[in-house]
């Protein structure tokens, strides 16, 4: 499915439309996988995520920190958005140093990774690919499926 979104609000309705459309993983984390070059959404999909699934506080790429973990309130269908920033990484055996298996086997996690393709060989074959583009400063096409 793809999306022109023309603002950024229109940007974090799509991401909100998504995640009630996504349902948690039976036996592992479900996984959402941003792809796009710097500046095309990814953190402002993410931010949409966050505040549809109940997070106040401010949700920023952990670009430096390399992934940020938020509890979700109780009755949300998640038990934490884990937000993974894979951009600075220079091998994929950091991402696993970082606890990455561990946070993979859990079913209430949401795991949505930016920059995916830098670490694609620790991801599961079982994930949502999202593509993001850049067309003007307000304009993105946002494209997702399985």
């Amino acid at each position: 499915m793809e999306t022109i979104t023309k603002s950024l609000a229109e940007t974090k309705q799509l991401a909100a439309d998504f995640i009630n459309e996504l349902s948690p993983g039976v036996d592992r984390a479900t996984v959402v996988a941003l792809r796009g070059d710097l500046g095309a959404g990814k953190t402002a999909f993410t931010q949409g995520l966050a505040e549809a699934l109940g997070i106040i506080e401010t949700v920023i790429s952990p670009t430096f920190v390399i992934e940020k973990i938020y509890d979700l309130p109780l009755g949300s269908k998640f038990k934490r958005l884990i937000h993974i920033d894979a951009y600075r990484l220079e091998r994929v055996e950091e991402l696993v140093q970082l606890g990455f298996a561990d946070l993979l086997s859990e079913p209430g996690h949401l795991i949505v990774i930016e920059w995916p393709e830098r670490v694609a060989d620790v991801l599961p074959a079982e994930l949502v690919n999202i593509d993001f583009k850049f067309i003007d400063d307000t304009t993105r096409s946002i494209s997702y499926g399985h």
